[in-house]
């Protein structure tokens, strides 16, 4: 299928984790052998104070060591949890500012083409091109007239309708160059059937020129056009 850029130009109307070795097992602090009955003990320490035992205890290396390491894998623990607890914080606070946000909501997307709209009585003369609907097939259609005739698609015609797309009405006006290329994407989208393939085809594209845009004219329209009314059915599904 050609797509045909008629010379009127289409213009329609006017984190690293850190391993903690296990401690060997203490030593068992070996125990004086009982002497027997009724034989005094060599060597018998005299019995120290609870607070002396304790100082003493402490003041042995390994006993040090121990006690350092696992306050240091203590103070990793609550280091860590602060951390966890300080991510979360955030999170929940990064969501329920993006939730009450105005533009938080979903983008609308972009309007669809309009789906067929097949007339209820036909034919009818003297149609504008603001008022074809999709699926409109138009008999001596001429894209520089301002009226054309909507036909049954089963009788004799020579363009259809097949695709349409609206721009926004608060959309500034965006150029030819950028209509003429929506255009075309609009009829690329269009689901023409196998029977197109049996006509030699032209693509037809209208949008609004600067004064039908002034006027409220938002539609991009997508035709098929053959040379005469040769075209006998519809080619969109």
């Amino acid at each position: 299928m050609n797509d045909n850029d008629p010379s009127h130009d289409g213009e329609r109307g006017l984190a690293r984790a850190v391993a903690v070795q296990p401690e060997p097992a203490e030593r068992e602090t070996a125990k004086p052998r009982s002497a027997a009955p009724g034989q005094a003990q060599p060597n018998a320490a005299r019995p120290k104070s609870l607070t002396g035992a304790l100082r003493s205890r402490l003041a042995q290396p390994e006993v040090r060591q121990t006690l350092l390491k696992s306050g240091f894998v203590a103070a990793l623990f609550v280091v860590g949890g602060l951390l966890v607890w300080l991510l979360t914080s955030l999170l929940a606070g990064a969501t329920m500012q993006a939730a009450n946000r105005p533009g938080a909501a979903a983008a609308d997307p972009a309007p669809a083409p309009a789906a067929a709209s097949p007339r209820p009585s036909l034919p009818l003369a003297s149609v504008s091109p603001l008022d074809f609907r999709v699926g409109d097939c138009l008999k001596d259609f001429d894209p520089d007239t301002s009226k054309s005739t909507v036909v049954a698609c089963t009788t004799d015609h020579s363009a259809q309708l097949v695709s349409v797309t609206h721009y926004a009405d608060g959309d500034a006006y965006p150029g030819r160059e950028a209509m003429k290329t929506r255009a075309r994407e609009t009829c690329q989208d269009a689901p023409l059937t196998a029977k197109s393939n049996d006509y030699n085809l032209n693509y037809r594209l209208a949008y609004p020129s600067t004064a039908s845009w002034a006027k409220g004219d938002r539609r991009v329209d997508c035709y098929v056009t053959a040379s005469g009314n040769i075209l006998k059915a519809s080619l969109l599904p």
